[in-house]
């Protein structure tokens, strides 16, 4: 049996069978979908970008999230099969840039099927004033990169909470 008898359907199959397990049909909107389905992936697949619902679900990765206290900005990455080798951390004009390159582990003669992604990726994210670029620490552990940035003394003294009165 090969990899590809496993997956649900193919290019060749039409979506109807799997469905309704009639013979496949002539209907036009189903060639049109097919046919849209397929120039969609060869266009994803010459640009090396995950195709639509792909594994990756999103073509920004890798995955941030960002919070912000009075003290400091902080902002993870999910970087899982990534060493702090494989992964460049700079801060220039306001925007931190995080880049890198996910290798394959396998060659292509040895791989069946795959909906990992490899290659080159790189997301910018603009900071707010006040942050201190030059005291920015960055920690890796467990393929998550952790990225501290401390904000400076004269924007946490400069932050003045506005009190809300109630109108009768």
């Amino acid at each position: 049996m090969a990899i590809r008898d496993l997956i649900p359907w193919g290019r060749q199959q039409d979506r109807s069978e799997i469905v309704s397990g009639d013979q496949p049909s002539t209907h036009p909107f189903l060639a049109l979908h097919r046919e849209m389905n397929r120039v969609f992936d060869d266009v994803f697949r010459s640009m090396n970008l995950p195709a639509f619902g792909g594994a990756s679900g999103s073509l920004s990765w890798p995955k941030l999230e960002l919070s912000e206290t009075d003290k400091e900005v902080r902002i993870a990455a999910e970087l899982p099969g990534l060493d702090e080798k494989d992964v460049e951390v700079s801060v220039e004009e306001g925007v931190l840039t995080v880049r890198g390159e996910k290798k394959s582990e396998t060659e292509d003669k040895e791989r069946g099927y795959s909906e990992r992604s490899y290659g080159r990726f790189e997301r910018q994210i603009g900071l707010p004033a006040g942050v201190e670029q030059d005291k920015a620490t960055a920690t890796f552990n467990k393929g998550v990169l952790t990225i501290t940035l401390p904000k400076s003394a004269e924007v946490i003294e400069s932050t003045r909470r506005i009190p809300i009165n109630a109108k009768s």
